[in-house]
């Protein structure tokens, strides 16, 4: 335990050192870094593949799930992803320096805010191993340092990740210390990374519902995360019936087991008799198991009785809840009653109805006549992202490079003194 306590705080020190030299870095530089990550990347493919190949091979073993063990897996189409989502933020706006809110104040000075990085970002992550990539290149390009813990169950694909990583550093004369994966598989590591006050700024948990919850109750860092996923679409009585049933359709069915997919479907009474049975066939077609509060059952019979818990539930699984509302102020209470401040969506064509829910609805993302899917760093035009975040200090919702960037006030003047 003492060693890794040691290790621990050399990987830290040596953070805080080269995160001062990243945050001196000019765009140019870190742009050079990344391509050169990139091409590392691609250039080491069969070494990345080989390496994999062990972890995989040690996680049947170990009787790791399949759906764990695919998002273990690296692929030659995963790697060549990994070094265009690089090459993708090098093309990204430069956010550090940017000046912003420039005005004058009555004494003659200029006051405005600065875009600074947040220093060192420690990330904890599990089973990916294309994150590690994602979250080098992200922390790199917003002039941070990062420390990267990823699972256990990918030590052999994550540090030979960290080798392309660091031979795009060197190339652009960055310091390697910039981005350092953790060595260890030892859980103590964590729980040093989480309490190293000193020289973590915040931590970013990437993964499931209990990792989250360990580092968000034991940290002495701020840490930027989301618990649930618990997404609702609305559709409202003056709703395109044909939008709506495209719209939930695609929201619960696009994809199952992630944190943008509509777990709660909440309908008007006025036109659940007409959107209820032509969008439950689909949903039962899909083998979607719908769970529904007695309205919604007694036009859809073959729902299950919903409870209580339902309401409260991220799936993450073809199971739907399904609930009929009277109005729209209903709809926005069961939201902030029982929702995650994930993600929320209404369908409707009047738009004062839709101004009122995204000013109501308190979540970090509030939608129009769109799917909850859209939900995400890429489709929002952040290049890519660090993880979604449902705190309301700091960063909410995706968080991109300007998330992981903090201000400054900065104040110019030409000689003034207070008088």
């Amino acid at each position: 335990m003492e060693d890794i306590k040691q290790y621990m705080q050399s990987v830290g020190q040596q953070a805080r050192a080269a995160s001062r030299i990243m945050a001196q870095a000019d765009t140019a530089a870190k742009n050079r870094a990344l391509e050169a990550i990139a091409a590392a990347i691609l250039d080491g493919g069969a070494t990345l593949i080989a390496e994999n190949a062990k972890d995989v091979a040690a996680a049947k073993v170990g009787g790791l799930d399949s759906a764990s063990v695919d998002r273990l897996t690296l692929t030659e189409k995963t790697i060549r992803g990994m070094a265009e989502g690089l090459r993708q933020i090098a093309q990204l706006a430069d956010p550090i320096g940017e000046i912003g809110g420039l005005s004058y104040r009555a004494s003659g000075i200029q006051v405005g805010k600065m875009r600074v990085p947040l220093g060192v970002i420690g990330i904890i992550y599990e089973s990916r191993p294309n994150v590690t990539a994602d979250a080098a290149g992200l922390c790199l390009k917003s002039g941070n340092a990062a420390i990267l813990r990823g699972g256990s169950e990918a030590i052999h694909s994550n540090q030979a990740i960290a080798a392309c990583v660091h031979a795009g550093l060197r190339a652009a004369g960055l310091p390697e210390t910039a981005v350092q994966v953790i060595a260890t598989t030892d859980r103590a590591a964590v729980g040093e990374l989480i309490t190293m006050k000193d020289y973590v700024d915040v931590i970013v948990p990437r993964g499931g519902k209990s990792l989250i919850a360990r580092i968000s109750e034991e940290a002495r860092i701020p840490v930027i995360k989301h618990l649930d996923g618990i997404c609702h679409v609305y559709i409202d009585d003056e709703a395109d019936l044909a939008k709506a049933i495209r719209i939930a359709d695609n929201a619960k069915t696009h994809r199952y087991g992630v944190c943008n997919a509509m777990e709660t479907l909440l309908v008007n009474a006025g036109i659940a008799a007409q959107v209820l049975p032509p969008l439950c066939k689909i949903y039962l077609d899909k083998n979607v198991e719908l769970r529904g509060d007695e309205a919604a059952r007694a036009i859809v019979p073959q729902m299950k009785t919903a409870t209580e818990e339902d309401w409260r539930t991220e799936y993450l699984a073809p199971i739907l809840a399904v609930r009929v509302v009277a109005n729209l102020g209903e709809a926005i209470e069961h939201i902030n009653t029982y929702g995650s401040q994930h993600t929320d969506s209404i369908v409707t064509e009047n738009y004062t109805k839709a101004m009122r829910f995204l000013r109501e609805v308190d979540s970090s993302s509030v939608m129009v006549n769109a799917s909850t899917r859209f939900a995400d760093g890429f489709e929002y035009g952040l290049g890519a992202e660090i993880g979604i975040s449902t705190d309301k200090i700091h960063a909410r919702g995706p968080v991109g490079l300007e998330g992981l960037t903090s201000q400054k006030f900065i104040v110019l003047g030409s000689g003034q003194v207070r008088a």
